[in-house]
């Protein structure tokens, strides 16, 4: 009886450490099993150039979503971003790539237009700015090409 009592106390606690991690996965990872408070909106850029997965889509200074997917697609890179549904972009908005301080990582703002037509799930931001390439403007100013 004695030992019945010891497997079970191992298996419940073994069950709620299981629980506690797929909790945890699930949490962490940001998965949306159910409903989903946040839709999809994608933007093409010429270069993207340091922008990463995971990185953060500002509004304002404020955190609204995040990169979920880069690719390369018709010689263009298509950046996919998934928004909180409480954000809804006009169809003017400026997508711009952004660095956090003068060394720090690089992230996507968003300048909302003025258009009162909105940009729906699954649409594209046609107004994009590509960040600032360092390099080619040193370059061209060490030889001289900077008007």
């Amino acid at each position: 009886m004695k030992q019945r009592k010891i497997d079970l106390s191992v298996g419940v606690f073994f069950m709620i450490g299981i629980a506690s991690l797929v909790y945890l996965s699930v949490h962490l990872g940001e998965l949306d099993f159910f409903v989903s408070d946040t839709y999809v909106v994608k933007a093409k850029f010429e270069s993207v150039t340091g922008l990463r997965n995971g990185a953060a889509v500002e509004m304002s200074g404020v955190p609204i979503g995040k990169i979920t997917k880069i690719e390369l697609k018709d010689e263009e890179a298509l950046v996919t971003l998934k928004l909180n549904k409480s954000i809804q972009l006009s169809e003017d908005a400026i997508a711009s790539i952004r660095t956090k301080g003068i060394l720090g990582a690089k992230y996507l703002s968003i300048s909302q237009g003025g258009a009162e037509k909105r940009i729906n799930a699954g649409g594209i931001i046609r107004e994009t700015e590509p960040p600032l390439d360092f390099e080619k403007l040193i370059g061209k100013f060490i030889f001289g090409k900077v008007k």
